[in-house]
């Protein structure tokens, strides 16, 4: 079910380019450019091309575009336009490495990164920034914005897609602060995307995925004051999982906004757990809460961390292993809890390296209405990842593995999906990643890409 190889397999090919097309010429998109335009066999091409996950490094796109302006990125747009694929890069996180197209023109976003705070507490983020970039720039201002975890994610992947985070339950989504964002067209226009000015686009950026619509250069976020934190995470005895993740739905359902956990299922011949999370307050505050998650359990977790943090600390926490990360990786989401805990630790019984990470939703997530956004998952419980590291050589086995888990949920009756945990193989995507906005979702982008310029194998054309 799981990271089937790039193929262009949903729904057919694009339209072949128009009578008259032409190659690119890349030469003279060269020459306009500010930035470079690497092409392969350039000494900086193979660095340059290469994305986040070493199992798409056999993608090779036929250029590379390090894109220092606007107008490079525009220039980019009408150079490849309907001739080769074309496809915008943030932080290069693509499970599927749908941001380096074989062939195709890369829109190298990495120089566009820059993050800056005025005194109304907005925030100005370019569209190459990661989110260490942005916490970084926003907690030197005093200033915190609901966000991703890994601190080499982009900011673009991550707000267009929705924007899950350790800070949803008290702040909401990322795109839930998205203010206005520049954007180039597929026809290359700039334009500046808002509620007022152009309703249909501006809430189609706010959960419709990234790849769609348009390229966004830049995003305006509205923040709010960074808050002290608590972080904590406590690991429980391998072969109490059910009885955990039993106790863990309810709990996280009637915990407070200010807290957010996930649980975090290890697969083996007895599989363990982990809760983690953060807590908005001091772990005085937090510390009872977590003593009642450990009573409901009736299980004495094997360690117990809870430390006060700042909110760039904190986010620090959560960032993960720095480097390259070979994974195979898929999703669903549950729009209630789990109603038979002990079929779903089933799903990792006796399998090897696979994980499945639920992460409560619920709070502010759910303030804000199921179509007021394109994220369609506001009344959800959950959204679960299934993720395992892999080798090229491991591939094809960890795939079947992940997608039994995968499958295995279908059949217990979660469905859906997270569309930034995108995946070629998932059984009705489109319906999976955006339920009821995808028929307007369709729409937005035929108006604003009718001749396909930013199609790809899991583009809104192929929905």
């Amino acid at each position: 079910m799981a990271r089937a190889r790039l193929s262009r397999t949903p729904r057919d090919d694009p339209p072949a380019a128009g009578p008259g097309a032409t190659e690119v010429d890349w030469d003279g998109l060269r020459a306009r450019m500010r930035g470079p335009l690497l092409r392969p066999g350039d000494p900086a091409f193979d660095d340059a091309r290469k994305l986040f996950n070493p199992l798409n490094d056999d993608h090779v796109p036929a250029a590379v575009a390090q894109c220092a302006s606007v107008e490079d990125v525009r220039e980019g747009v009408l150079a490849a336009a309907n001739r080769v694929p074309l496809a915008a890069r943030s932080g290069g996180h693509s499970y599927v490495g749908y941001s380096a197209p074989d062939g195709g023109l890369v829109l190298d976003l990495r120089r566009l990164s820059a993050v800056t705070v005025p005194s109304d507490g907005t925030a100005t983020v370019g569209a190459g920034a990661t989110l260490r970039d942005v916490y970084t720039g926003l907690s030197q201002a005093g200033r915190a914005l609901p966000g991703g975890s890994c601190f080499t994610v982009g900011i673009a992947g991550v707000t267009l897609g929705g924007g899950i985070g350790v800070l949803q339950r008290k702040f909401g989504l990322t795109c839930d602060h998205l203010v206005s964002a520049d954007v180039v067209t597929a026809d290359g226009r700039t334009l500046t995307a808002t509620a007022s000015a152009t309703p249909d686009l501006f809430w189609a950026l706010r959960g419709g995925g990234g790849g769609n619509f348009a390229v966004v250069t830049r995003f305006t976020f509205a923040t709010a004051p960074a808050p002290a934190l608590t972080i904590f995470s406590l690991a429980f005895p391998a072969g109490k999982v059910t009885k955990v993740l039993t106790a863990w739905q309810p709990w996280i359902t009637a915990a407070p906004r200010e807290l957010w956990a996930n649980l975090n299922i290890s697969s083996g011949s007895t599989p363990g757990c982990r809760v983690s999370g953060c807590f908005v307050g001091p772990s005085g505050a937090c510390n009872p809460l977590l003593n009642d998650l450990v009573a409901r359990c009736g299980v004495s977790p094997t360690t117990r961390k809870v430390e006060d943090r700042s909110y760039f600390d904190a986010m620090r926490f959560f960032s993960g292993t720095p480097g390259r990360q070979a994974f195979v990786a898929s999703s669903r989401v549950l729009s209630a809890p789990a109603t038979n805990p002990g079929r779903v630790v089933d799903l990792l019984t006796g399998s090897t390296g696979v994980s499945l990470i639920l992460d409560a939703l619920g709070g502010a997530v759910a303030d804000v209405g199921v179509q007021q956004t394109a994220f369609p998952h506001r009344t959800a419980f959950a959204t679960a990842q299934i993720y395992a590291g892999a080798t090229t050589a491991s591939e094809a086995v960890v795939t079947r593995r992940v997608g039994k888990v995968v499958t295995g949920l279908a059949d217990l009756g979660i469905g859906g999906g997270y569309v930034n945990y995108i995946d070629p193989a998932l059984p009705d995507w489109a319906a999976c990643y955006y339920g009821p906005n995808l028929a307007r979702l369709r729409c937005v982008a035929h108006d604003y890409d009718p001749d396909r310029v930013f199609d790809f194998a899991q583009s809104l054309w192929r929905a």
